[in-house]
Parts: structure tokens; sequence; C-alpha cells
């Protein structure tokens, strides 16, 4: 899990660089690697590290608000994409409740404030690489098992999709 962690550290780091913003991606990346494992491991996303991600993302993101261009509007982006990302998740979960699981919903909350921060075209790319990650992974599955039921922990190809989105939006400003 280190190993992970300081991979995308490094990614991160390289990517962004010293912009306001970084910290709380750093954070997203701690909590994001320990998240997936355990979702890998047991199938959840326990609340305990879910929920309290809200205010800490949310409050980094604050905190660099004020030292980044547009900062005001890319807050007000990312709670939009929040509110955004976590609806769209919850009414899939009402819908399907076999499909997504409420930590998975729990989970979109918190990638949708992130991926607002960087705007509707990474808010777009997230959610599409999500679910594209998402059905090779569960084509993956049933094909190694041989079966069609294909039951399997979502949370890795939500933070990956929200990863690969970060990484293509996170360019420095200067």
């Amino acid at each position: 899990m280190g190993l992970v962690t300081a991979a995308l550290y490094g990614m991160l780091g390289w990517r962004v660089g010293p912009e306001p913003v970084l910290p709380a991606l750093l954070y997203l990346a701690a909590v994001g690697t320990l998240l997936g494992f355990i979702d890998i491991k047991a199938k959840r996303l326990p609340d305990r590290f879910t929920l309290p991600s809200y205010g800490i993302a949310a409050a980094l993101l604050a905190a660099a608000a004020p030292f980044t261009g547009d900062g005001a509007r890319r807050f007000e982006h990312a709670l939009i994409g929040m509110a955004l990302l976590f609806g769209l998740y919850f009414v899939q979960a009402f819908l399907v409740p076999s499909g997504i699981g409420m930590g998975d919903v729990k989970l979109s909350g918190v990638l949708g404030l992130y991926l607002g921060w960087f705007g509707q075209d990474a808010w777009i790319l997230g959610l599409l690489a999500t679910y594209v990650l998402g059905g090779v992974a569960g084509v993956g599955i049933m094909i190694a098992r041989r079966t069609r039921k294909g039951e399997f922990a979502f949370g890795p190809c939500m933070l990956a999709g929200a990863l690969l989105a970060l990484l293509s939006f996170s360019a420095p400003t200067a």
C-alpha cells in the first residue's frame, strides 16, 4: 500500500508541481489508496474514512482557492460536482441496488469535489473513465470466474477513473 501511495505522490507532484491544490490531491491519493485496498479485500468502503473526507477535502480545496486563479469559481464548481456526482450515484443505487453500494455513493461525492474543482471536462472524463474501467474489470472478472455473476469492488475503478481525469486536467497554471 505504501508503494502505491508513494507512486501516486510522485505522479501528482510531477504533474501538478508546487500548486496550492497539491496538498488536497495528496490527501486524496492517501485516503484513496487506503479505501481502494480495503474495498478490494472486504468489498466495502468504511464510513470512518469516506465521511471525514468530505470535510477534509473541502477544507483543503477551500484553503487552495485564494491562491489559485479563479479559486472561488473552482470551489463553487467543486461543490456542484460533489452534489451532482453524489446524486447520480444515489439514483443509480436506488434504481439498481445490486449494482452500486452505499459506500460507492458516499465515495462519489468526495470524488465529485475534486473533479468539479478541475471543471466540467474533468468531471465528465472522471465519470466516463470510471465506467469504462468498471466494465473492463467486470468482464475480466466474469472471464476469470467463468460465470456471468461478476460482483466486484467498484471503488478502485472509481478512484482510478478520477485519478486519470485529475492527472489529465491538473497541469500547472504557470
